[in-house]
């Protein structure tokens, strides 16, 4: 069962993913998204990237509809999302191959690594708009070397989709949670 951290953290995620603004996920939500994430300059010039980034995306979708969607009515409301909490620790290797792609559709000089600014084009990708990030790559990057490399990010994003601690760094992956700001 979701805890009121985890509802908060998914509310966002939910908000951040409703494309039409409906109260609902729907199978369309999830292609607006994957055309947002192909927007991204490396994404836009990797073929093979772009397929990756568009399976991912839409795969969701995918997953989502078939673990949680029980009335087989083709939405997922903020109800069914937080029925998948329980299952996501049951699929890490879902969770890593995720991050892999969003790690290689956001490090847009191929560096192998995440920089400040590639991050703040995560969040404003995941979120679909411009968003203030203050401090929250320097709460990320533990090493404080100024990057994000690509088992730092994978533990973070794991971090983001499993924990129920708000203090564990990754749950500010994708952006501070709306009371935090």
């Amino acid at each position: 069962m979701a805890s009121e951290f985890q509802r908060e953290k998914l509310r966002a995620m939910f908000d951040a993913f409703d494309a039409d603004g409906n109260g609902y996920l729907e199978e369309a939500d999830f292609a607006a998204l994957a055309i947002r994430w192909g927007r991204l300059p490396r994404v836009r010039t990797e073929t093979g990237l772009a397929v990756r980034v568009e399976s991912v995306m839409r795969g969701w979708w995918q997953q989502l509809s078939a673990a949680v969607d029980t009335d087989e009515d083709g939405r997922i409301d903020m109800d069914d999302l937080l029925a998948m909490v329980d299952l996501l620790p049951s699929v890490p290797d879902a969770v890593t191959a995720t991050a892999d792609t969003v790690f290689d559709a956001v490090d847009e000089n191929g560096d192998g690594r995440i920089s400040r600014g590639e991050h703040k084009r995560l969040i404003d990708t995941w979120h679909g708009q411009v968003i203030e990030t203050g401090d929250v790559f320097d709460r990320l990057d533990l090493d404080g070397d100024g990057y994000l490399s690509r088992a730092e990010f994978a533990a973070l994003w794991t971090q983001f989709w499993t924990s129920d601690d708000p203090r564990e760094p990754g749950n500010l992956m994708c952006g501070e949670l709306p009371h935090a700001r």
